[in-house]
């Protein structure tokens, strides 16, 4: 067995400069036609910056977002889900050349990258809206997030002159070759990869640390770029897998980093490319979960898995690890699942989302058996802000 799973085409990209070159770099961007990233977009851009969109060294040019839309692969056959696209309007477009360099600033006029303009190209987004997230319903969070890009998208090799800035999360801020040194150090051969969300509940607990009994080591991933407005402010998730990380997890067992993409809300072909994504940063399995990056009903509870039968393993590189719903049953005096579980429904301990919502409205503790009280205190705390309402 290697040392080290292969990132995905076979080379972790870096695609920032070093620090001899970055005065030049800044000095010749500031004389170049400028174009404003969306939050998405400077998300997109520091993964494929520090290799965890590997292969990708840019912004999708038209032949790979057509081979991704229509066969969920890059035009050279590797496996690829999800586009990785900058668009601009189409007043904008009119005014930019192929084959010149562009200024790529954040939302805050920070300039973070120079792009060679290599193709110019129409967004079709009635197709990838279908193709993608299987509807053109703009009550789902990415068909939505589509219909807002530009009408024209610009493909081309990034240059990124600094890394988005990031006031939060320090420690956990670790990019994939950071992650892949430490599994090293540890000497795990055996990384299962966790992707979240959500504050930490007690059947996302028992699924890791089954995973846990066939790994090494574990490798938790919580996102933290854009999300839809609902979803739980990424602090609270981050607190929330503290506070049981501290009492109830072995710590030479695990490491906790954060993830700078954006959801998707892409079901399917999100988790594909969530397991992609967390091979390039060292991970040989993937835990796979019911309803995977789904949004609303949109999705099968397990389309996430099936898809997984469409590709050869060889062709992903990584082991996913299916699990079903978990749940805490009275009768086995556990947490279980439908695949261990002999007993009746009424057995089990479930509530809905919307229930355990209201319980903490209440400031109410969920049953413990469903989540661990350190956890609820930390969300009911959290309930008073004004950007998280429960």
């Amino acid at each position: 067995m290697k040392d080290q799973i292969e990132p995905h085409g076979g080379k972790l990209i870096n695609r920032v400069v070093e620090e001899r070159e970055r005065e030049s770099l800044i000095e010749k961007a500031f004389n170049l036609r400028e174009v404003h990233l969306s939050k998405r977009e400077v998300s997109d851009l520091e993964m494929i910056a520090t290799g965890a969109f590997s292969p990708l060294t840019g912004f999708m040019g038209r032949e790979d977002y057509e081979s991704v839309l229509d066969v969920k692969r890059l035009s050279n056959g590797l496996v690829w889900t999800i586009p990785v696209t900058l668009s601009v309007k189409e007043e904008e477009a009119k005014k930019l050349k192929v084959g010149e360099e562009l200024s790529l600033l954040d939302p805050a006029g920070t300039t973070l990258a120079i792009l060679h303009l290599e193709e110019i190209y129409p967004h079709d987004k009635e197709k990838e809206a279908l193709q993608i997230y299987g509807t053109r319903d703009r009550k789902h969070p990415g068909v939505d997030k589509v219909y807002l890009m530009g009408e024209v998208l610009l493909g081309g090799k990034v240059t990124v002159i600094r890394l988005p800035k990031h006031d939060d999360f320090s420690p956990y801020r670790l990019p994939p070759r950071e992650t892949r040194k430490l599994f090293k150090e540890k000497g795990w051969k055996r990384v299962a990869a966790f992707q979240t969300r959500n504050p930490i509940h007690r059947a996302h607990e028992y699924i890791q640390k089954c995973a846990l009994e066939i790994v090494d080591g574990l490798f938790l991933h919580p996102l933290v770029g854009e999300t839809k407005g609902s979803d739980i402010p990424a602090d609270i998730r981050i607190k929330s897998y503290e506070v049981v990380l501290e009492k109830y997890y072995p710590k030479d067992r695990f490491i906790m980093a954060v993830l700078p993409m954006a959801m998707r809300y892409a079901g399917p072909r999100e988790a594909i490319l969530h397991a992609l994504v967390r091979k390039n940063y060292g991970a040989t399995h993937f835990i796979v979960g019911r309803d995977h990056a789904g949004a609303g009903n949109f999705y099968g509870p397990f389309d996430a898995h099936y898809i997984f039968d469409e590709f050869e393993p060889e062709e992903l590189g990584i082991t996913p690890l299916f699990f079903d719903n978990a749940f805490f049953c009275k009768q086995c005096q556990g947490m279980a699942s439908y695949k261990t579980c002999p007993h009746e429904s009424s057995e089990h301990i479930s509530l809905s989302g919307t229930k355990v919502r209201s319980l903490l409205r209440k400031k109410q503790q969920p049953p413990v058996e469903l989540t661990r009280p350190e956890v609820a205190q930390v969300l009911i705390e959290g309930a008073s802000r004004p950007d998280y309402q429960i």
